[in-house]
């Protein structure tokens, strides 16, 4: 099988350098893992002057002429005119996104990534609005949509671009069950939040389902909060802690880089999620991967990604949700079955899966597949 060249350009402007999420750590394993799987297929970044973005590959081209997210006006203006006539000048034979088709494609094929669909992150007013414009402006004139769940397929209207469902993928070398565990500051085990403090993320619910479990048991299991500030998020979730007199017992960390993240998993407890929404849920499967088992939120995508290897609850009804943490705090034998079987499922979920599939069907998409 004859495999043409080919160089695909993808968009990472909508990062801010100061604020870090997961797409932070997502895009560079996806043009290094698809590098190996596809070395055929070069690459253009659009990264912004601070995102840290270091490759010493020639076939990765990064170009930082454009503003990122910490500046969302000129982002925005860069991304919707100025990134494809760019990308096209220097040879791409289509655009990756995330999130929108540009108002300017100068001709070249759009393959939007759509990895939000709530309106919480955003803040809710103008961002939630062009969120919603720009996600279906692009399933009308994508020339491929790809999404990281089922659920998040079914969420989308039917018609317009052709959707692909690729899971999100897993470093397995800095996510595993083997290493050092423990938060700092810790001597013994904790509960463990992990997420920037958006609103959608629900904080405040998990903080009153930890306060409801007894004494002694808060005193054994602290509950560490590793994550962002985000619109106020700490400050909000900090007040609710002290007005459910658990100050004492929550540790802030603050945003914790990937590399320190394995070892929170594996000296915690357990992991908890009372999120409203999400379209996968990229800390159930780092938990999952490291032996640490999950109380979620009792969502389809939630089970989607952990299947049976978690607890599920609603956090909305908080002496339900302390039952949850109790029954993982209190039950060595559920915590051990539920550890070794979420190892188990994560390992189903790679970046070498994910390169293949996403680069495999744009490829496709545009007509550049193995001749």
């Amino acid at each position: 099988m004859e495999f043409i060249p080919v160089k695909l350009a993808l968009s990472t402007l909508c990062e801010n350098p100061d604020r870090r999420t997961g797409l932070s750590t997502l895009f560079p394993e996806f043009i290094s893992h698809s590098r190996r799987l596809f070395p055929e297929v070069s690459w253009i970044v659009f990264a912004g002057g601070n995102a840290p973005w270091g490759t010493d590959d020639p076939a990765v081209e990064v170009c930082r002429e454009f503003c990122s997210n910490e500046r969302p006006v000129r982002r925005l203006f860069a991304d919707h005119l100025l990134v494809a006539p760019e990308a096209r000048r220097r040879g791409a034979a289509a655009l990756l996104t995330v999130g929108f088709s540009p108002l300017r494609s100068a001709g070249l094929p759009i393959v939007m990534h759509v990895f939000a669909l709530n309106r919480g992150a955003g803040g809710g007013g103008l961002r939630s609005a062009y969120r919603g414009w720009a996600v279906n402006r692009g399933l009308r004139r994508s020339a491929l949509v790809i999404v990281n769940s089922a659920w998040s397929r079914s969420r989308l209207p039917r018609g317009g671009a052709p959707v692909i469902v690729s899971p999100e993928g897993l470093n397995h070398g800095t996510f595993s069950p083997l290493g050092p565990r423990g938060a700092p500051g810790f001597g013994g085990a904790y509960l463990l939040w992990v997420s920037n403090l958006y609103p959608y993320k629900r904080v405040e619910l998990a903080l009153a389902a930890y306060a409801g479990l007894p004494r002694a048991m808060r005193a054994q299991f602290p509950l560490v909060v590793a994550g962002g500030d985000w619109s106020g998020g700490r400050a909000r979730a900090e007040t609710a802690a002290a007005r459910l007199g658990i100050r004492d017992d929550v540790r802030f960390l603050g945003w914790v880089p990937d590399e320190a993240l394995p070892a929170l998993y594996r000296g915690a407890r357990a992991h908890l999620l009372s999120t409203a929404e999400e379209t996968f849920g990229r800390s159930v499967l780092e938990a999952m991967a490291c032996g640490c088992p999950n109380v979620l939120q009792d969502l389809p995508v939630l089970r989607e990604v952990a299947g049976e290897c978690a607890v599920y609850t609603d956090f909305a009804d908080p002496p339900a949700a302390s039952a949850a943490l109790l029954s993982v705090c209190s039950d060595a034998v559920r915590h051990g079955s539920l550890a070794a079987s979420g190892i188990a499922r994560s390992g189903a979920f790679t970046y070498e899966r994910l390169a293949r599939e996403r680069v495999a069907a744009v490829l496709a998409a545009i007509g550049k597949g193995p001749a």
